[in-house]
């Protein structure tokens, strides 16, 4: 089995499809089908409703952002592109899907998935349309998004991480909706990125959402390019130390995923 690569989805997207329109039967992880219906539909039905505040308010949305409800009511007709391309975010540019060569493309479309409010979980080449729906919304007639996809991810994402170590790169939102438990949380690497800088002569470290979006594309970058086929957690990360990455193990729990930092000093 590769390893299953797992990534947050970005706000920034594309702003139009190329493609037909979407069609559920043809999205990968076909058992997450009546899921998405169910949320596709709670999503659509909010954003054509007369209550375009009450639509904003629940997807976060400010009063200049209302074009996002217009586009969300019109889903199920709007063309699509492929999740790979879908995405633009800082983590995206970063991971830069586009210049792939054959052999690492072929891999990142066996290895990644990425997480989605609207859809679960995504395969690159999974055709959907532009849309807006965090994974922090509560819709109407499903509720809070995050437990809705707790329920219906848990024996999908098991299956889909197989007998392979998982790698693990979704931000906190998103990885509440699964939790790798037994044996897959064994085999489960989950990354911190710290920026490390000098103040006053003294090493200072802090989380900071752009080196951590940019880090962790170039990670997957990086392993996709490099050809790595890690058979266990342990290979995994000893895959990243060889790619040159500075990488510090938290204490390990049993029946818990192995927690990782890599300590950047600039991008």
């Amino acid at each position: 089995m590769p390893v299953l690569i797992l990534l947050p989805p970005s706000e920034g997207k594309a702003e139009a499809g190329t493609g037909r329109r979407l069609d559920l039967s043809r999205l990968s992880l076909p058992e997450l089908t009546p899921a998405r219906e169910a949320v596709l539909t709670a999503l659509v039905d909010l954003c054509a409703g007369a209550d375009d505040a009450a639509a904003r308010d629940t997807l976060g949305l400010s009063e200049g952002q209302r074009g996002e409800l217009r586009r969300n009511a019109r889903l199920r007709a709007a063309a699509t592109a492929p999740a790979g391309r879908l995405y633009t975010g800082v983590l995206y540019e970063a991971l830069d899907l586009a210049t792939l060569p054959p052999a690492a493309e072929r891999a990142a479309r066996r290895s990644v998935l990425i997480s989605s409010g609207l859809w679960g979980a995504l395969r690159l080449t999974d055709r959907v349309p532009p849309y807006r729906c965090p994974v922090g919304a509560r819709l109407p007639g499903v509720g809070a998004l995050s437990a809705y996809w707790r329920a219906a991810l848990g024996p999908v994402l098991t299956a889909a991480a197989g007998n392979g170590p998982v790698l693990d790169l979704r931000s906190g939102a998103y990885a509440a909706t699964w939790t790798p438990r037994g044996a897959v949380a064994d085999r489960t690497v989950t990354v911190r990125v710290l920026h490390e800088r000098t103040v006053d002569g003294t090493p200072v470290r802090s989380v900071v959402s752009h080196f951590n979006k940019a880090t962790k594309g170039r990670l997957v970058r990086d392993l996709l390019l490099a050809g790595v086929r890690p058979r266990s957690a342990d290979a995994l990360v000893a895959a990243l130390r060889e790619l040159t990455y500075a990488v510090e193990e938290a204490p390990r729990t049993a029946g818990r995923p192995r927690q990782l930092d890599l300590v950047v000093t600039d991008l």
